[in-house]
């Protein structure tokens, strides 16, 4: 049996109140794995053994006392529990404890009781593993685990001289209090979870996250598993990378690499390397395994790595997920057995990891060359895609720090990359090929730490629901992510999201070469004036804002460039430069021989002149002085792109793609500095009419109506759509007021509801199918008096088939002004996005709808409404008069505030609103509620078990 195997066995015994979802795979300080699970009767053998590889000082600190071994009572004790008053957490690597946390429910005199609020919580962990945060994490469940059966605070008590275990409890940013008596620390602490404690947790993740890459990236020795005679086999070409590899470092810290085959002769070598028999033959330490052998032999050589200590496993085998869901279960043991053994998994179904770090070179791929050293950290899901990314990367010449593409994504992803390359000062800009997202929230969060430093560029692959690659490890929330709500996800983090491969590239090699613009001013100078002016106009479509181009003529030389160009570098309203050039056009007879039009083979007619080459490498260093980003846009050159290169100044083959690239460097620039200015003086406004009890009171009472209940049995889940009366109370109790309508089921009921609102009124239609329908015909307004009320009554009772079934109402006429629409949803994988656009169907084609993800503060709003295509109707277009955007501004915080602070909403939807120069009115509203989800990013840490 392996390890994986007895340790599930322990962990699910026949009783039928243990708690199954109290098990964690975590991720300690180090970069390795382990297990956290409650501790169950079959566990003495293991207690024992583990209390014996104790040091007496360990025991005296936690009984105070020596304490040389467990009495069978004390085995007892600590092995049975009730999962509810009395809890013990074991961590548990290759079936081993190697620490334990109990907590027990006392009362206010400090008994033993089962209907307090406080329990007393103790640790202890093995002497070799303090230091690698074991504490910290079992804290972190321990206290999750409390608060689920009703514990509201910790107790502990400390020697003064374990001063790690007190370091535990006062690091981990909970509210406590400390006092001092008898010779003994004593500590309580609340567990609500605090700003400072989850920062603490996040801090933490970030360490080892990073720390399990750096790892895996920096192996001492590495075996090959599945080694073949047969020389075009998998396995022996990535032997073949691995030792081309590693004879890029330096021999005093030469590293060492296996290969392993069962089934070699004794006395095998395959390319100057001994090949062994089993990993277990293998006399010295391996950090990181490469895993060639067919699919069913995988579990026995994974085995053989956890009994051998190994720390990574890159699985390059395929037959899992990707095959379907029996594959999918054979992954999912895959990842258990592996971290059950300490190790993270890169793949199954992987090209591999690179790492061009000098000191440390690394090709556990299947690339057969190890690329230049550079600053791009790459990262892909697909081998296709990542064989593609290091080809492009060689033929631009640029250098890549580490690689890596992880196939089926089952343990090690993207997030633990971004976390790894936050901290590497190799990798200057990150590109990301992504097909899907196993945890967007997380992704959002790291990435927008990331994108603070370091550019983040990604190509999003399966863009349209449906199309997501099989294999991918993906929660079942995650797989439906809209396109929309995506770009709201790159755009929150600061991702710069472009379409393809080249455009990565393009973009990618201007952020890592020259500076970020300032803003958006662009100068373009030449020796072409159709091309000029093709540049010019590709600027205005991108949203830039050109200055008319400097046309140098066919006939400029390098001198002419150096002053053009020092003018546009100098000049205080100019942010950017592109140069654009094409080669001299050939004037002489022999010139067209061929069919050519320059002149190749002639020193006079080259296809570029060095003077310009030169003349642009001068302007390239005056453009990092200045601040300002150079590129070139050409067509036709072939030398002059190579020598720009030395200087590091990008050269593009078509004016589209440099304007595309230095766009996506602007708008990141932009992001950069909005995002830095926001943390001094961004805030989420408190604001007044907001009553956060009365909402959940009416939230709750609804999800406990009979409708509600049988709702949440119904296929698509259990989202309630709240009745207008209910959905108007519940936005009034956040300061949203609805215009109230009422019911005009025919003429008499018409005309007392408009004189109980007051003239003018409006006549319209609320049935779903006529809802937001003007085109229909379904809405009369400016109705003034009886009269014109009776008829547009019995001409919409005719229309639509009856006043009944059009569910007409009368409302109040609102203000003239821009109608527009206000929605916020909550995504089950990202959480909630506020959404903007002006009402009607010409926005709703164009999808002319800006997000952000909640909560928003006064800069998103303000943002937003100035995002749309339509904005300049909002502030005065054509003449017309500016309407109250502050009114607005604050209506989109108010709904922000609402779905953050009572997460059991799942949409809110107002539309029409209709924004007048002063003030607005909301005309229809529509509140779906469900119930209170699931955040697992704000639990404790856990690795994903998808």
């Amino acid at each position: 049996m392996d390890d994986s195997a007895s340790d599930s066995a322990a962990a699910h015994p026949d009783q039928p109140d243990y708690p199954q979802h109290w098990e964690a795979d975590i991720l300690l300080r180090d970069g390795g794995t382990a297990r956290i699970r409650p501790i169950t009767p079959g566990d003495a053998g293991r207690l024992v053994e583990f209390y014996g590889q104790v040091s007496e000082q360990s025991k005296y600190f936690r009984f105070f006392a020596p304490y040389p071994r467990l009495s069978d009572k004390d085995v007892r004790r600590f092995t049975h529990h009730d999962f509810v008053n009395r809890v013990g957490l074991a961590v548990v690597v290759r079936d081993r404890f190697i620490a334990t946390v109990r907590y027990d429910r006392i009362d206010g005199e400090g008994r033993p009781c089962d209907t307090g609020t406080d329990a007393e919580v103790a640790f202890l962990v093995q002497d070799a593993h303090q230091g690698r945060g074991v504490a910290s994490a079992l804290l972190e469940h321990i206290a999750a685990v409390a608060q689920e059966r009703g514990i509201r605070r910790f107790q502990a008590e400390v020697l003064p001289e374990n001063r790690k275990m007190v370091k535990v409890f006062t690091d981990a940013g909970y509210t406590q209090h400390r006092s001092f008596a008898d010779g003994v620390v004593h500590l309580e602490f609340d567990l609500e979870q605090t700003d400072r404690s989850l920062a603490v947790m996040r801090a933490r993740e970030h360490r080892a996250e990073a720390r399990s890459v750096q790892r895996l990236l920096t192996p001492r020795s590495v075996a090959v598993i599945g080694v073949s005679r047969n020389p075009q086999t998998v396995g022996r070409a990535i032997l073949r990378d691995l030792l081309g590899g590693f004879a890029h470092e330096p021999a005093e810290t030469a590293r060492t690499v296996y290969a392993v085959n069962r089934n070699a002769p004794e006395g095998t070598e395959l390319d100057g390397i001994p090949v062994h028999r089993s990993l277990l033959d293998i006399p010295g330490p391996v950090d990181l395994a490469v895993v060639t052998v067919p699919e069913g032999a995988v579990p026995a050589a994974v085995a053989e790595c956890g009994a051998h200590g190994v720390q990574g496993l890159v699985v390059v085998t395929a037959g899992y997920a990707e095959t379907g869901p029996e594959g999918r279960d054979r992954q999912r043991a895959l990842v258990r057995q592996a971290r059950a053994a300490g190790m993270r998994v890169i793949g199954p179904n992987a090209f591999g990891l690179i790492n061009t770090d000098p000191d440390h070179p690394l090709n556990a791929s299947l690339a057969p060359h190890l690329p230049d050293r550079g600053g791009f950290g790459i990262f892909c899901q697909s081998g296709a895609i990542g064989v593609a990314l290091l080809e492009a990367a060689h033929k631009r010449g640029l250098g890549v720090s580490s690689f890596a593409s992880v196939g089926n994504r089952s343990d090690v992803s993207g997030n633990d990359f971004l976390q790894y390359w936050a901290e590497d000062e190799a990798t200057e800009v990150v590109l990301l090929y992504l097909e899907s997202f196993g945890n967007p929230r997380k992704f959002t969060r790291i990435a927008r730490r990331l994108a603070a430093v370091k550019p983040v560029v990604v190509v999003k692959g399966a863009r349209h629901t449906g199309s997501l690659p099989p294999g991918h490890a993906v929660p079942a929330t995650a797989t439906g992510l809209r396109d929309a709500t995506v770009d709201a996800l790159f755009e929150q983090a600061g991702v710069t999201r472009v379409a393809t491969i080249t455009e990565l590239y393009d973009t990618g090699e201007l952020l890592a070469q020259q500076p970020l613009p300032p803003g958006d001013r662009v100068a373009v100078v030449g020796n072409s004036d159709s091309l000029g002016l093709l540049t010019y106009d590709a600027c205005l479509s991108a949203g830039l804002r050109p200055r008319t181009p400097v046309d140098l003529t066919t006939a400029a030389t390098g001198e002419n460039f150096r002053i053009a160009l020092d003018t546009a570098l100098t000049d205080p309203a100019v942010d950017a430069v592109i140069a654009v050039a094409i080669p001299p056009i050939g004037t002489s007879a022999h010139a067209f021989m061929g069919g050519r039009l320059t002149g190749p083979d002639d020193p006079e007619m080259g296809s570029d002149d060095p003077e310009i080459a030169g003349a642009l490498l001068e302007a390239g260093v005056r453009a990092r002085e200045s601040g300002k980003p150079l590129l070139l846009a050409h067509l036709a050159l072939t030398d002059l792109p190579l020598r720009l290169r030395e200087g590091g100044i990008p050269a593009y083959a078509a004016p589209e793609r440099a304007v595309r690239a230095l766009a996506h460097a602007v708008h990141y620039s932009q992001w950069r500095r909005r995002t830095a200015e926001a943390e001094e003086t961004a805030r989420v406004p408190e604001l007044d009419r907001i009553d956060e009890p009365a909402a959940r009171a009416l939230v709750e009472a609804a999800l406990n109506t009979r409708a509600a209940v049988a709702a949440r049995t119904q296929p698509g889940g259990a989202r309630i759509t709240l009745p207008d009366a209910e959905a108007r109370a519940l936005l009034d109790s956040y300061g949203i007021d609805v215009s109230p309508t009422l019911p005009a089921p025919g003429e008499e009921t018409a005309v007392r509801a408009a004189e109980a609102l007051g003239y003018p009124v409006a006549l319209k239609a609320t049935a779903p199918h006529l809802r937001h329908r003007p085109d229909l015909g379904s809405v009369r307004l400016d109705l003034t008096g009886e009269t014109g009320l009776r008829r547009a009554h019995r001409e919409l009772d005719a229309l639509l088939g009856g006043a009944a079934q059009a569910e007409l109402v009368v409302q109040r006429l609102a203000p003239r002004g821009v109608d527009t629409v206000i929605g916020a949803t909550v995504d089950p994988a990202v959480g909630a996005i506020l959404s903007f656009g002006l009402a009607g169907a010409p926005a709703e084609l164009l999808g002319d709808v800006a997000h952000r993800l909640v909560p928003a503060t006064d800069q998103d709003a303000a943002s937003l409404i100035r995002e749309v295509r339509a904005a300049p109707l909002l502030f005065g277009w054509r003449g017309a008069e500016s309407v109250d955007t502050a009114a607005l501004e604050e209506l989109l915080l108010r709904v922000s505030q609402l779905v953050d602070d009572v997460p059991e909403i799942a949409s809110v939807d107002l539309e029409p609103v209709v924004v007048a120069p002063h003030g607005l009115a909301i005309l229809g509203a529509r509140v779906r509620i469900a119930p209170l989800p699931v955040r697992s990013d704000l639990g404790p840490r856990a690795m994903s078990t998808l």
